[in-house]
């Protein structure tokens, strides 16, 4: 068998699909067009790559991009391939945050896989390299990669280097963070505006672990992007290095006719769940999870994500809840070395196939250990927490599921009064104003995938919270999703949410509210009697939008624990 499979991977044409375009004598015009973009004759006979580039000029997670995606192409076009570069969006979070436009956003990973989908399909390419940048560029992309099923990799830009302000490291949620202490009195004018222009001194992802460095970590666990690709810094010659790898690591993978799916597999998601949760990633990578795991047509549930959870201790001292950021984190072994102590303890499986062609326990043979003296990553006999900082509540307020992310740094337990704000918008007014108080349960509903609709992200009302110094005193639960830069007492991801119905839709002022990490459940306590009186008088509100991509999106969307897909 092996020998028949050697045949055939030898025999096999590399360019399975661009030979529709470029060989078939009766596509005279396709041809025509590919030789006025400069392509000879030689270039229509190689496989084609798309390199698909998530760079734009107005966000620092994807303003090299477009350069990286060149660097890419030299390399692709010395492995006797035909690369090509071509353009998708991206939303910067960090620039939308606390607008109208963070609706926008997690709709954007749709329409980035949608596009590379697109692109790939009609253009007949062989493979496909995705750049990838801001938080839902990387599962889009992973997204589009797994429906096609072509040979391909996944190339992140890289983390941001860290600001600076009076010896202080700094990065985007620091500025978030000055606002609030701002509004509380906390810090003068002066310098909240000298944290703002220090915070994000050039290119690069946000530098905590937050979503884009947690799923561009998720993923290299997957074994879908290159080794230390989640960790080599944006700005760094270990970045070029590795862009100038892949040309030669695409001609591999279409020479062996290794494909993502051959790839990605239950045991996979595993890794990079465990992964995940070691690093004290953000709560977006539920969502993404399991959009990802749908893709690939394999069962993972939000009760999956659980378990990993409780049986994964959290080890990283990193941003949101920690100190360090990523790029501290590559200093001392990067990612690679956290893998290679996670499969030396037991929590790695070292048999799942990589874009190297190799496995993981193949890739980490030679990567050396995390530095001896190195502070950021505890032991496994010393954690932060001996559980997943992940936890999945149930209960009254969330039948179908939500998701707390709990340090252990706020406690465990949780109870308060309910402040209810029907939107984000009310409620930072309100906090900005000294309403919310120690002891509240902050309620915000009406911001789910349909109701926001687009299930908007809660850093600017958390990072008030925490700025003004509320963050182990007040808790905020709500139906939108949080960034990978909140921290604090937070639930989210409430389903169902407020716009269908859901019982977080029927809470008052002044309910009492339970969170139990510990019990994993999220409770109103008001009579079940008193409830179905509420619902009888409760109204449906109508879609904030009629039409347009966020009338689509509200329409398609499924709920948070089913990963907010729109292709059911």
């Amino acid at each position: 068998l092996n020998i028949e499979r050697a045949f055939f991977l030898k025999k096999m044409d590399l360019n399975k699909y661009s030979k529709n375009v470029t060989q078939d004598p009766s596509q005279p015009a396709a041809q025509a067009m590919l030789h006025a973009i400069g392509l000879d004759e030689k270039d229509l006979k190689k496989a084609f790559v798309g390199i698909a580039s998530t760079g734009y000029e107005g966000n620092p997670c994807n303003m090299h991009l477009n350069d990286l995606s060149k660097e890419i192409k030299i390399g692709v076009q010395k492995s006797n391939l035909t690369g090509l570069i071509f353009n998708t969006i991206g939303v910067s979070d960090g620039i939308s945050m606390g607008t109208p436009g963070m609706r926008f956003s997690l709709p954007s990973r749709d329409v980035i896989a949608d596009s590379i989908e697109t692109v790939i399909q009609a253009m007949s390419y062989d493979a496909v390299v995705s750049v990838v940048g801001c938080d839902k560029n990387m599962p889009g992309a992973l997204i589009a990669m797994l429906r096609l099923n072509r040979p391909g990799i996944l190339v992140y830009g890289g983390t941001i280097a860290p600001g600076c302000h009076k010896g202080k490291k700094l990065d985007v949620v620091s500025a978030f963070e000055a606002w609030g202490e701002n509004v509380a009195g906390k810090i003068n004018n002066n310098e909240f505006k000298s944290i703002i222009k220090n915070a994000c001194p050039g290119p690069g992802a946000c530098g905590g672990m937050y979503t884009a460095n947690t799923m561009a970590s998720a993923i290299e666990a997957m074994g879908m992007s290159l080794p230390y690709n989640s960790s080599n810094p944006a700005i760094s010659n270990d970045k070029n290095d590795e862009c100038h790898k892949v040309g030669k690591m695409i001609y591999q993978l279409l020479k062996k006719d290794i494909k993502p799916r051959d790839i990605v597999s239950r045991e996979s998601i595993e890794n990079a769940v465990k992964l995940i949760i070691i690093l004290g990633g953000s709560t977006n990578a539920v969502l993404h999870m399991l959009a990802i795991a749908k893709s690939a047509n394999i069962e993972f549930t939000l009760d999956d994500f659980d378990k990993i959870s409780k049986n994964t201790p959290f080890l990283a001292d990193l941003k949101p809840s920690g100190k360090y950021l990523m790029e501290d984190l590559h200093n001392v072994g990067g990612v690679p070395s956290v893998m290679k102590y996670m499969l030396e303890n037991g929590y790695l499986d070292g048999s799942c196939l990589t874009v190297t062609g190799k496995t993981i326990e193949e890739n980490l043979m030679d990567v050396k250990p995390l530095l001896s003296k190195q502070k950021i990553i505890k032991t496994f006999n010393n954690p932060i927490k001996n559980e997943g900082h992940i936890r999945i509540l149930y209960g009254n307020l969330a039948n179908g599921g939500s998701v707390a992310k709990i340090t252990g740094k706020e406690g465990f337990k949780f109870e308060g009064l309910a402040r209810v704000f029907d939107g984000e918008f009310i409620a930072n007014e309100a906090i900005k104003n000294g309403k919310v108080k120690k002891g509240d349960v902050v309620v915000i509903r009406y911001e789910g995938p349909k109701g926001g609709p687009g299930m908007p992200e809660m850093l600017k009302p958390t990072a008030a919270i925490m700025g003004a110094g509320l963050g182990k005193d007040v808790a905020l639960i709500t139906d939108g999703r949080f960034s990978g830069g909140t921290h604090g007492f937070v639930v989210g991801h409430i389903t169902p949410e407020a716009q269908i119905g859901g019982n977080i839709a029927l809470v008052k002022n002044g309910d009492k509210i339970i969170i139990d990490a510990e019990k994993n459940t999220l409770s109103l306590l008001v009579e079940k009697s008193e409830i179905d009186e509420r619902r009888k008088k409760w109204e449906k509100p109508d879609l904030k939008f009629k039409n347009g991509v966020l009338y689509k999106y509200a329409k398609s969307v499924s709920d948070a624990s089913l990963g907010c897909v729109t292709d059911n």
